[in-house]
């Protein structure tokens, strides 16, 4: 009996081709991490040949430092929307209550986006952990900066702003893992800040 003939890949746009392979790699990374990840495996994924993968990338590496580079973008995309440069006018703590449900709709409605940021594996490639610790040092810098202008603002308490700026992204990070784990629920996470604020004043 003559073996199944694999299904033929249509010609398709390279763009159009190179995102399908993009969104290939990063399923099979958010199903078994960076372990599973392979010119076959990401050809299998998507459902074309090898010669396919390599005619829209040079090689792995460079298939892998485009996600990277997709990914990253989004990611920072998105927390642009909702994390200002500067503070806006009105009442700092109703601020962080709308940015913390902010942050957790977007994790939510994109968590092919943050779990590998999150939820990086043993088997994370060191540039990609590089480029995410690059990435976390920036927002924190950015927190710190909202969090000085806020105190100010309200009066108070008397903080260590960088200190604080290191435990405010330790815990989004960890309440990030858990809305994705599905082991805690958005407003349980908002209830916890508005009382946190409540006892700062």
């Amino acid at each position: 009996m003559p073996a199944a003939r694999r299904p033929y890949a249509a010609r398709v746009p390279l763009e159009t081709r190179r995102e399908q392979l993009l969104d290939a790699a990063l399923a099979i990374i958010v199903r078994e991490g960076y372990a599973g990840i392979s010119i076959d495996a990401i050809a299998k994924q998507a459902g074309v040949t090898r010669p396919v993968v390599y005619g829209a990338f040079d090689d792995l590496g460079d298939l892998l430092g485009s996600l990277l580079d997709r990914q990253q973008l989004r990611a920072v995309t998105q927390l642009a929307e909702v994390l200002p440069e500067s503070l806006p006018d009105g009442d700092p703590d109703a601020f962080l209550l709308a940015t913390v449900r902010a942050l957790i709709d977007r994790v939510l409605a994109d968590p092919d986006t943050w779990r590998p940021v999150l939820v990086a594996g043993d088997s994370t490639p060191a540039v990609v952990r590089d480029r995410i610790d690059g990435d976390r040092q920036r927002i924190r810098r950015q927190i710190a900066d909202l969090l000085a202008v806020g105190i100010e603002r309200r009066g108070g308490p008397d903080l260590d702003v960088e200190v604080a700026s290191y435990a405010a992204i330790a815990v989004l990070e960890s309440f990030g893992r858990l809305l994705l784990e599905g082991r805690l629920e958005g407003e349980r996470m908002v209830g916890f800040a508005a009382a946190l604020l409540r006892g700062l004043r």
